[in-house]
C-alpha cells in the first residue's frame, strides 16, 4: 500500500529545500524554466515523473549542471528532428544525442545535402515548435509495441536499434506530432529552449561505418540566455580560426589527399616535417637525459606475436591483418610486444630495474571513416611511447618520475593547467578484471599515492579500469578553455601474464614484472593538431618552421639580403629569403599571414648601415639594429 503521508525532499540547485507529496509530479514544485531534470540517487528522471514513495531526496537540476545542460540540448536535437520532419517529411530519423557542446542528429536525406539556406528555414521552423510550447511526454512500451510504431511511420534506423536490444521494455517521447525513441529524459516542454544556433552540417556513416549508408549531421547549441549563445557563438568563431584542418595546408604543413591515399592519413610537408623533428629530437634527447633507452621495433610482424599479446583476439577489427608466402601478418597497432621482445632477449636481475624504453613508434589502427578528423583522429600515427619494467616496489617512484616527465614536456610546449582522473576497478565485478585484489590494490594505491606527492587535484572514475589495470589520465587545458587527453599512465597486469615476463630477486628467484604503458603527448600528429590549434598556427619561436624572413626592399638589395641570410643560417636561425617582384607592403603581408615571427627588410640604409629593419609578429615595427643585436636578441628568445 502506498504510504500518501510521506513527504520527500525536494533540493533546489540553490540549495533550498521544500517537502514534496507521493502522488505528485516533481514539476508542481520547481517553478516554470528555474530546472531542467530531476536526479533520484544517481539517476535522472524527468520533472514530469510521479513523486514516489521510494523517493527520499530529490534533487533538481539546471544548465549550470552538467546534466541538466546535456538533457537542455538534448531537447533541442529532439526540436531540430521535429523541425526537419516538417520540412522534409521523407526524410529518415537516425540518432540525436547531446554531446560535449551541444548537440547533432543525424538523418537519412536519400542522398540530398542541407544547404546553409536550408538551415536557416529549419531554424526558423524550430523557433515556431519552441513557440507552441509542446507538453513532451514520456511512455514506456514492450518493444514489440515499438517496433510496430516505427515501423508504421516507416522510420527503418529506429527499428534496426530496437532490433538490436535486449530490453523488453522501451521509452518513446512524443511533442506533438513528433514520435522518437529515447532513453531520455527531457524537459517538460518544448518553450523551455530560449536561444538556439544550428552551427554546421556534415556527411557521416550510419553507426559511424563506411559500409552503412551517408547520413547527414546537423549541429547546433542552445542557452537559456542570450548572453550565453553570442559568448559560445564568438568562442566558437575563434575555434574555428583555429582550426588545424584549415591551417595545416594554408601554412604548407602538411595535406591529407584522402582521395588519392585513403582517408586517415596525412603527407608532411618540408615546414611541417621541420617541425615534427624538432618535437622528436627534444623528445629523445629529454628521454635520454631521464634514464630511458631508446628502441626501434618494425612495423609488421607475424599474427602469432598479436595473439599472444591478446591484440587478435580483442583489437581485430582495428587492425590491419594481410598475408604473404602464405604466412599471416600484422601491420603494428602497438608498441608495446616488440619493448617486452627486448626485456626478454636476456634474463634480467632485480638490480637491472627500472629498465626504461622508449620509442618513437609509428602504428596503424583502422578508425572507422566516421570518427576520423584530421590530425586528431588518424589512422597512421606516431606515439611517444614508453614502457617501463620495475619492481613493484619501485612503481610508485616511477609514476612520479613519469609525472615529473609529463609536466616538464607540456611546460615546454606551453601547457600548465591540467585535469587529472584515476581510473579504478569496479570492486562490485571483480570478476571482470584481470590479477588478484592485492595487486589491484597495491597499483591502484601506487597511483594515487604519487598524484597526492605531485599534489594534483583528481577525479576517481570508479569502473572505468582496463580489464588489465588502472590508470592515470591527462587533460591539457589549451589557450581558449578547451580540454584535449593527452597523457596516460597504465599499469598492466594483462602482457607481463600473457608474455611471461620475469626477472631473477634477490633470492635468485624468478618474479613477475610490473609493466607501466605511458605516452605523454599521445601521438605526435594529434599534438601538433592540438599545438596548432592552441598557437592559432602562431607557433613560439623554438618551433617556427621559419623563425625569420629577409626582405629586400628591390632587387638592387638582392646581394645585400642573401648575404643577411647567410650570417642567420651559419648562426643555426631556420631563415628565408623572400626574392619576390611584389611590392614590400605585399611581402610583409604575406609574412604576416605566413606567421613567420620575424621580417627582416633591407634596402638602401641598412645596406649601407650594416643592419636591418626588423619587424616582429603581433609587435610591429622594431626599428633598425646591427645583425649583431638581431642575433643576440633572437637566441636569447630560443
Amino acid at each position: 500500500m502506498i504510504d500518501m503521508s510521506k513527504v520527500v525532499k525536494i533540493v533546489y540547485p540553490n540549495g533550498r529545500v521544500v517537502e514534496g507529496e507521493v502522488g505528485k509530479r516533481i514539476l508542481d514544485y520547481v517553478p516554470e524554466y528555474r530546472g531542467f531534470v530531476a536526479k533520484i540517487d544517481d539517476e535522472l528522471v524527468d520533472l514530469s515523473a510521479i513523486i514516489s514513495e521510494k523517493y527520499d531526496v530529490i534533487k533538481i537540476l539546471d544548465f549550470n549542471s552538467e546534466e541538466g545542460k546535456s538533457v537542455y540540448w538534448h531537447t533541442t536535437s529532439h526540436i531540430l528532428a521535429q523541425a526537419v520532419k516538417r520540412l522534409f517529411p521523407d526524410v529518415k530519423l537516425a540518432i540525436g544525442p547531446a554531446i560535449e557542446r551541444g548537440f547533432y542528429y543525424e538523418f537519412d536525406t536519400h542522398g540530398y545535402s542541407f544547404t546553409s539556406d536550408d538551415l536557416i528555414r529549419i531554424e526558423e521552423k524550430m523557433r515556431k515548435i519552441i513557440d507552441e510550447d509542446l507538453t513532451i511526454v514520456r511512455e514506456e512500451i514492450s518493444r514489440v509495441d515499438a517496433i510496430k510504431i516505427f515501423r508504421e511511420l516507416d522510420e527503418p534506423y529506429k527499428v534496426e536499434l530496437l532490433e538490436g536490444m535486449d530490453d523488453d521494455i522501451v521509452s518513446i517521447y512524443k511533442q506533438g506530432e513528433f514520435v522518437d525513441l529515447c532513453r531520455g529524459p527531457h524537459l517538460p516542454s518544448t518553450g523551455y529552449v530560449k536561444y538556439f544556433k544550428l552551427t554546421s552540417v556534415s556527411s557521416s556513416y550510419w553507426k559511424g561505418d563506411e559500409r552503412n549508408p551517408v547520413l547527414q549531421r546537423i549541429y547546433g547549441i542552445s542557452f537559456p540566455k542570450k548572453k550565453m549563445l553570442d559568448d559560445y557563438l564568438a568562442w566558437l568563431e575563434e575555434v574555428r580560426k583555429r582550426d588545424h584542418r584549415v591551417l595545416g595546408p594554408k601554412l604548407d604543413l602538411f595535406s591529407m589527399p584522402s582521395d588519392v591515399i585513403g582517408p586517415g592519413l596525412a603527407i608532411w610537408h618540408p615546414k611541417g616535417a621541420l617541425v615534427r623533428m624538432i618535437i622528436e629530437d627534444y623528445l629523445k634527447n629529454l628521454h635520454l637525459k631521464r634514464g630511458y633507452n631508446l628502441v626501434v621495433s618494425p612495423h609488421i610482424a607475424y599474427t602469432k606475436l598479436w595473439e599472444t599479446s591478446g591484440h587478435i583476439r580483442y583489437y581485430r577489427d582495428l587492425m590491419y591483418l594481410f598475408e604473404k608466402n602464405g604466412l599471416p601478418h600484422v601491420v603494428k597497432p602497438m608498441n608495446c610486444p616488440f619493448h617486452i621482445l627486448v626485456f626478454k632477449s636476456r634474463v634480467r636481475s632485480y638490480r637491472e630495474l627500472p629498465i626504461r624504453y622508449f620509442e618513437l613508434g609509428t602504428v596503424y589502427r583502422y578508425e572507422r571513416s566516421g570518427t576520423l578528423h584530421g590530425l586528431l583522429r588518424i589512422r597512421g600515427f606516431t606515439q611517444d611511447d614508453a614502457h617501463i619494467f620495475c619492481r613493484r616496489d619501485q612503481l610508485e617512484d616511477e609514476i612520479v618520475g613519469v609525472l615529473d616527465l609529463m609536466e616538464e614536456i607540456l611546460s615546454k610546449f606551453g601547457f600548465d593547467e591540467f585535469k587529472v582522473e584515476l581510473s579504478t576497478w569496479d570492486v562490485n565485478r571483480k570478476e571482470e578484471y584481470m590479477g588478484s585484489d592485492e595487486i589491484w590494490e597495491h597499483a591502484q594505491g601506487a597511483l594515487e599515492k604519487a598524484l597526492k606527492k605531485k599534489g594534483y587535484k583528481y577525479v576517481i572514475m570508479p569502473g572505468e579500469a582496463a580489464f588489465y589495470g588502472p590508470k592515470i589520465d591527462v587533460k591539457l587545458i589549451d589557450s581558449i578553455g578547451r580540454e584535449w587527453q593527452c597523457s596516460t599512465i597504465q599499469v598492466d597486469f594483462n602482457l607481463p601474464e600473457r608474455f611471461d615476463i620475469k626477472f631473477v630477486n634477490e633470492k635468485g628467484e624468478y618474479e613477475r614484472v610490473v609493466m607501466i604503458h605511458r605516452a605523454l603527448l599521445g601521438s605526435i600528429e594529434r599534438f601538433f593538431g592540438i599545438l596548432l590549434e592552441n598557437y592559432a598556427g602562431d607557433f613560439p619561436l623554438w618551433l617556427a618552421p621559419v623563425q625569420v624572413r629577409v626582405i629586400p626592399v628591390s632587387h638592387k638589395y638582392l646581394e645585400y639580403a642573401e648575404s643577411v641570410y647567410n650570417i642567420l643560417k651559419e648562426n643555426s636561425i631556420r631563415a628565408e629569403l623572400d626574392y619576390g617582384d611584389e611590392t614590400v607592403g605585399y611581402k610583409i603581408r604575406r609574412g604576416e599571414l605566413d606567421k613567420i615571427p620575424y621580417l627582416l627588410v633591407v634596402g638602401r640604409r641598412e645596406m649601407e648601415d650594416k643592419s636591418v629593419s626588423v619587424r616582429k609578429r603581433k609587435r610591429g615595427d622594431m626599428g633598425s639594429m646591427s645583425i649583431e643585436k638581431f642575433l643576440e636578441m633572437v637566441k636569447k628568445s630560443l
